[in-house]
């Protein structure tokens, strides 16, 4: 709104120097035809009256240029820029009067009785609209600077809102692989719960651990490990549901939440694709590693309502896998 009234402002000093200009002209235009034929008197008549006017006092109605410049209140500005407007039509109406004489005179050989009354109100309106100029060119700055303060202000509180945003991302994400932290997926897990038994759907939490990952950090180093580890977490996301999430839990561990889903066959079927995701070998500097998970399931209800309780159970179960050496084990 700030900008359209700039602009606005704009637009209306532009049509009041043209007003100006042309102001001008049907004054020389007024001289000169009529200097050449009246009588000297009148001619130093308009002298003097030209004197006398560029000495009358500026329109009660509207505040200096520099105090415009002092107005800090958007509203008083918006006000100034109301009056200045009323101003110029004032003038554009004085000026179509002083056009329509000016063509009488042009059109007649007679002298007029009243060229003095004519020049004095084109003088005025002179003043008025000079004076109109003057106070646009103030109000305009001054309300430029409030545009420029409010798209100050607006960016500042975009950067404080971006600030925010990236502060709790960090909150609640991993810095590794940028997947949710622990914190997150608990969070989640509870509203998961809540929904489930509002809803009556299943619900299944994952327990996915990395093989041997040990022996990779060991054997290569933890900046090949944390290489693994940015990889699979994109694998793992990129092959999520919207309505699932997927998270670091820590180290070489990964929790899965799995929601709405139809029935057990279903879950055999995510954690048989989790494992032939992570399995597709992984391009390093140091060559191809190719990894393999143990995931552990549990299933709310049968294994648990609490989100202690379904993590435990499927932390147990991916023992089970290791230790049967499976992709996947349901909790017993």
């Amino acid at each position: 709104m700030r900008t359209i009234e700039v602009v606005l402002n704009s637009v209306m000093f532009a049509i009041v120097q043209t007003a100006l200009t042309y102001l001008h002209t049907i004054k020389n235009l007024i001289v000169s035809s009529l200097t050449e034929r009246l009588p000297v008197g009148i001619t130093n008549h308009y002298t003097t009256s030209r004197k006398e006017i560029s000495t009358m006092k500026t329109n009660p109605k509207l505040k200096t240029p520099e105090k415009a410049l002092q107005t800090k209140s958007l509203t008083g500005l918006l006000e100034q820029s109301e009056d200045i407007k009323d101003l110029v039509e004032e003038c554009v109406e004085e000026l179509s009067s002083v056009n329509t004489t000016r063509k009488e005179i042009a059109g007649t050989h007679n002298q007029p009785t009243d060229v003095g009354d004519l020049l004095e109100k084109n003088e005025a309106t002179e003043a008025k609209m000079g004076q109109a100029v003057d106070e646009l060119s103030a109000v305009n700055q001054a309300l430029e600077v409030e545009v420029d303060v409010h798209h100050l202000l607006k960016q500042r509180l975009n950067m404080v809102t971006q600030d925010e945003i990236a502060a709790r991302h960090a909150a609640f994400h991993d810095p590794l692989t940028g997947l949710p932290n622990r914190e997150l997926f608990v969070n989640r897990l509870e509203h998961g719960l809540a929904q489930a038994k509002r809803h009556g759907w299943n619900l299944a939490v994952m327990f996915v651990d990395i093989n041997n990952f040990k022996d990779i950090n060991d054997t290569h180093g933890h900046e090949i490990g944390d290489a693994v580890l940015k990889i699979i977490a994109q694998r793992l996301e990129q092959g999520t549901r919207e309505v699932d999430t997927v998270s670091r839990y820590g180290g070489d561990e990964f929790l899965y939440l799995l929601m709405e889903f139809g029935d057990i066959n279903d879950v055999k079927i995510i954690a048989e694709k989790i494992t032939n995701v992570i399995a597709v070998p992984c391009q390093l500097s140091i060559g191809e590693l190719i990894i393999k998970p143990s995931i552990g399931i549990s299933i709310c209800p049968k294994d648990g309502i609490t989100v202690f309780d379904l993590i435990k159970r499927a932390d147990e179960a991916m023992y089970v896998a290791k230790r049967t050496k499976s992709s996947y084990a349901f909790a017993q």
